[in-house]
């Protein structure tokens, strides 16, 4: 299993530009950022390729000597992933990657909005050999297809990355026969900057987590919790460097944060940045529609701060999923714990300090699965990846994806 594996995300490197063009030209993020994701996705595959050779079983001393304990790791089964729109390729490949290291077959439905990023990983996956019928790509109605799924007893488990109220939906309807969940959900990620930060640095991850994919992604910041003595500083650098960004189609030269993915997601942005304008928030960057060219009209947002949100806004409790800097100011460490906390998701969180002993502090109290401690970009194949509380549950990434797609058996065996 390892060897066609590894033959994919080969392949998926040699073909990486016209993957990459090809994501960009469904999907709008710019073409450097699309390249960025082929690289990730497939060392999601390389991974799972070595850990397919890990997969060991444990003797375990028994009580009797007449017994022997065995544990055996087998494959789950047919297994399922529905993914998301925002990364139409790195979500297939860190579910798909270990189920077929694991000895799975697999079953993916892209998201609407970008089938052929799937339809291109599935061409790939038959010229590195990959049998057919093990990764099967189903296009089309996601309510028509994920029903199937769950009716289908021979569907042992589904990988689900999107919203909480559709991972809610699924989480009923896997009842009926019990299938094992693996749910990356909603984020609602906080960035914190203590009075001791690097601000420089500081800056630069809240760019990385913020913009990135213009905002649409999971563990993007959505709400800035900055300590009073670095609070003007920081929201001037940070303006500053949203002033360098540059909106535009995702194939022009230079540019960095593209389209938004449809009119829906327009008129969240839109409503969340008014609703913060009426309730008291200052606007410092930003905050409209935008045409960044003759003839280029839909679904640009100017990248956008906002300082001083407050609890009765918006921004404050919905995950706006765009290019929206919402900040707010901080007095001590355990206010900003708190507000931090204040959220029912759990997926991300991010906090800039020089302290040492803050640092590990406040990372063991942050309520979320993945903190990115004076990190922007935590996000890696060697580390698991997922959420808790109303974020999910399962990991993906890491020595411990493999256990998702694995079922422990055990056998007593007597010798008498």
């Amino acid at each position: 299993r390892a060897r066609p594996l590894r033959r994919l995300a080969e392949l998926m490197l040699e073909r990486a530009d016209a993957l990459a063009t090809l994501m960009t030209r469904e999907q709008g993020k710019p073409l450097a950022e699309a390249r960025g994701e082929i690289a990730y996705a497939a060392s999601f595959i390389e991974w799972a390729a070595e850990e397919a050779k890990r997969i060991y079983g444990e003797t375990v001393p028994a009580s009797h000597p007449d017994k022997r304990i065995l544990v055996l790791r087998q494959p789950v089964g047919v297994t399922a992933c529905i993914t998301p729109w925002n990364f139409p390729a790195a979500m297939i490949t860190r579910k798909l990657g270990p189920a077929l290291a694991a000895g799975c077959t697999m079953v993916v439905k892209p998201a609407a909005q970008t089938p052929l990023s799937a339809l291109a990983l599935g061409e790939l996956a038959i010229e590195a050999g990959i049998p057919a019928g093990v990764v099967n790509i189903v296009t089309g109605d996601a309510r028509a297809i994920g029903g199937a799924i769950f009716d289908a007893p021979v569907v042992r488990k589904v990988s689900f990355t999107g919203s909480t109220e559709v991972g809610q939906q699924l989480m009923v309807q896997a009842a009926q026969h019990v299938t094992r969940l693996s749910l990356e959900l909603g984020g609602h990620a906080p960035f914190l900057v203590f009075d001791d930060a690097d601000l420089d640095a500081a800056v630069r991850g809240a760019m990385a987590t913020k913009f990135r994919n213009s905002g649409q992604t999971c563990i993007c910041a959505n709400r800035f919790f900055v300590q009073a003595g670095v609070h003007d500083a920081f929201v001037a650098r940070l303006s500053a460097a949203v002033a360098d960004l540059r909106l535009g189609h995702g194939l022009d030269d230079d540019v960095t944060v593209g389209p938004l993915i449809d009119d829906a997601a327009m008129a969240k942005v839109a409503d969340h940045v008014d609703d913060a304008r009426r309730k008291g928030a200052r606007l410092v960057i930003g905050g409209a529609a935008a045409t960044p060219r003759p003839g280029l009209t839909a679904r640009f947002f100017q990248p956008t701060i906002l300082d001083g949100f407050t609890d009765q806004m918006k921004v404050c409790h919905e995950e706006t999923f765009g290019p929206v800097a919402p900040v707010r100011r901080f007095t001590t460490e355990d206010e900003a714990i708190a507000l931090a906390n204040a959220s029912p998701f759990g997926l991300a969180a991010y906090f800039y300090t020089r302290d040492a002993s803050r640092l590990m502090r406040v990372a063991e109290r942050l309520e979320y699965g993945i903190v990115g401690a004076n990190d922007g970009a935590p996000s890696t194949a060697q580390a698991p990846f997922g959420g808790v509380k109303a974020s999910g549950f399962g990991r993906e990434g890491g020595r411990y994806v493999m256990h998702e797609y694995l079922d422990i058996k055990y056998v007593s065996w007597g010798l008498g």
